[in-house]
């Protein structure tokens, strides 16, 4: 695994260790020692690599039977080291790489439309070139984002707050859920280029009804403006507060909305019956959990 420190990385490497699979994680010098020990004291097997040394990566890949990423960053990341990574498994003789997507369809966007999502179409249009077997794991924005991170949902206030239309269904999945979604997928030999799941499709009427029942509190919709108005707030936004080197400037989240309620990245069909057992957890949930 490379990214198995950060916040979806653990949860992959969680799961893949209760299934009894041996999990080494790919680190660099550099990274974060508490969350390193973390993931040994579970069992998982750290292996320091410098990841713009083509040998090291493919010693470090050798035998593995998939490389499971779940980096973040912007181009130096997305592109870059996940194609370092990509050349060592295929010079490795790895059969399968499941790259570092997590996210709504961005197979169904123009290009320009996304920052971050731009990043992950560049880098698979690259991966399709290969022989490996790849799979993407989407699955639309975390849920988790609703408690706070994502302004969708004005707790002070008692609104959820929409541009567009109120009945565009949207697809939720919690960072749980696509992490134990995504070990199950590591270990399956016969998974398809695309696996698309959600814990949850709502639209803003269901968000605003979920808060409602989770929270005891009465919320009411509140329509900010059409589409057209939060790809202008975007290209103010991203004009005035550039930030052009952090991964999830105020503009991104906003490009990631509007991605949203376009309605396009809607998934069309879902992969969630694919692996029993998985509970899904709903919108409702985790709110109620805020």
């Amino acid at each position: 695994m490379a990214g198995a420190t950060g916040q979806l990385g653990q949860r992959i490497a969680h799961h893949l260790l209760n299934s009894n699979h041996r999990v080494i994680a790919l680190v660099r010098k550099e990274t974060n020692s508490t969350s390193a020990s973390q993931l040994e004291k579970q069992g998982v097997v750290l292996c320091e690599v410098d990841f713009n040394d083509p040998s090291q990566l493919v010693r470090a890949c050798t035998g593995a039977h998939c490389i499971v990423s779940a980096l973040n960053g912007l181009e130096d990341v997305m592109i870059d080291l996940q194609m370092n990574l990509l050349h060592a498994a295929i010079d490795a003789g790895v059969p399968r790489f499941i790259p570092s997507d997590y996210c709504i369809n961005y197979t169904k966007l123009p290009d320009g439309s996304n920052r971050n999502l731009d990043l992950r179409r560049k880098f698979n249009e690259q991966l399709d070139k290969t022989p490996i077997e790849a799979t993407s794991i989407l699955n639309g924005m975390f849920t988790d984002l609703l408690t706070g991170e994502a302004p969708l949902i004005l707790f002070g206030l008692k609104r959820v707050i929409y541009w567009g239309d109120a009945n565009q269904n949207l697809d939720f999945t919690t960072l749980e859920n696509t992490a134990e979604y995504t070990g199950r997928a590591a270990v399956d030999e016969a998974t398809p280029r695309y696996l698309r799941i959600a814990g949850d499709v709502v639209n803003a009427e269901g968000l605003k009804d979920a808060v409602t029942a989770a929270t005891g509190n009465g919320f009411k919709l509140l329509r900010v403006g059409g589409l057209g108005g939060l790809k202008t707030m975007i290209n103010i936004t991203r004009t005035i507060i550039p930030k052009k080197e952090e991964v999830f400037p105020p503009w991104q989240g906003m490009q990631y909305l509007h991605n949203m309620l376009s309605g396009k990245p809607k998934f069309s069909a879902l992969d969630n019956d694919r692996y029993q057992g998985i509970r899904w957890t709903t919108v409702q949930e985790v709110l109620a959990k805020r």
